[in-house]
């Protein structure tokens, strides 16, 4: 699906991701967990968004001919469908975050705000590996929506 070598675990030796003022710079323990991490995320929220899709695809096969049908069968053919629809979509944003924050951590650019270009912060990754902005520039944003 995505073009990330995610099969190819990189070393992470002379990897540097840059940490938020007053952090402990990040070791080779700690960096070879975060790109496990990611990498894990892109394998799994893939097969989650494959098996999804073909739930989704299954219900649209069986949902498109409603003549004669009950209207309250129609009614949760059509919520179950809008709900493969949302499963779909979330595991699908997953990962596309997953993969593209692999993708950054094996260019060298992993850490660093895509917003404002400070570290993104070891606290903030090791929570949310997916990151790519700082916490800051991720509530403007949200306040902006």
């Amino acid at each position: 699906m995505g073009t990330t070598p995610r099969d190819k675990k990189p070393p992470t030796m002379g990897v540097i991701i840059p940490v938020a003022e007053g952090e402990q710079p990040w070791t080779p323990e700690e960096l070879a967990e975060v790109r496990e991490q990611l990498h894990d995320d892109v394998v799994a929220f893939e097969q989650k968004f494959l098996a999804a899709q073909a739930g989704l695809a299954e219900l649209l096969t069986l949902g498109a001919d409603t003549a004669g049908r009950d209207p309250a069968d129609v009614g949760s053919t059509n919520f179950e469908r809008d709900q493969e629809v949302s499963l779909a979509a979330n595991a699908r944003s997953v990962f596309e975050q997953s993969e593209l924050a692999l993708r950054l951590f094996d260019e060298g650019t992993y850490g660093i705000c895509e917003a404002c270009g400070r570290p993104i912060g070891k606290s903030r990754l090791q929570a949310f590996p997916r990151a790519t902005m700082c916490v800051a520039c991720k509530q403007r944003l949200e306040r902006r929506a």
